[in-house]
């Protein structure tokens, strides 16, 4: 499994420019900027969020980030500048994932704490000490200096069962940020 992280909370409060909500989102609705020029395709509708692809970057936003107008739904951003502040929020997130952050499942709970990153992977001593190695693309880096992975402590002892101490391969369920 490999986790998916869309970038959306970093950027989130950001983005949630235009309050009003769009109704009727469908996968492939064309997103545009207030000027009509094109941002993003919508790829997916999430909950409360849609799924949208730009030229560069698959990003999670609330639906309250755009309103309908036309058949189209209309994003307070061009292009370029939602690639520039998923990208800034990407490097951001990046910069917490160093040796000695603590790492937290998906439910905020701590399961251990990263020993190190080399070759884009992450070696973690999980709380009841077993190691594992996570491509560091599984894991998303927060404000708080903390970096969460997106499996909750069970589901990470599930995981490692068996495991004894030699640093485990395990890919988190989908998890790009950007692409």
């Amino acid at each position: 499994m490999r986790l998916q992280i869309v970038t959306s909370s970093a950027i989130a409060f950001a983005l949630a420019i235009v309050a009003t909500p769009a109704a009727g989102q469908a996968v492939g609705m064309l997103v545009v900027d207030t000027s009509g020029a094109p941002v993003a395709t919508v790829m997916a509708v999430k909950g409360d969020n849609l799924q949208i692809k730009t030229d560069k970057h698959d990003v999670l936003l609330p639906k309250t980030s755009f309103r309908v107008d036309k058949g189209k739904l209309v994003f307070a951003m061009s292009q370029a500048q939602l690639d520039a502040q998923i990208e800034a929020a990407v490097a951001a997130s990046q910069k917490a994932i160093v040796a000695g952050a603590t790492l937290t499942g998906s439910a905020g709970t701590a399961v251990g704490k990263i020993d190190s990153v080399e070759n884009s992977q992450a070696t973690i001593t999980l709380t009841s000490g077993k190691r594992i190695a996570v491509p560091i693309t599984g894991l998303r880096g927060n404000s708080d200096g903390t970096v969460t992975i997106g499996y909750t402590a069970d589901q990470i002892e599930a995981l490692t069962s068996g495991n004894s101490g030699t640093p485990a391969s395990t890919t988190p369920s989908g998890s790009t940020a950007g692409k």
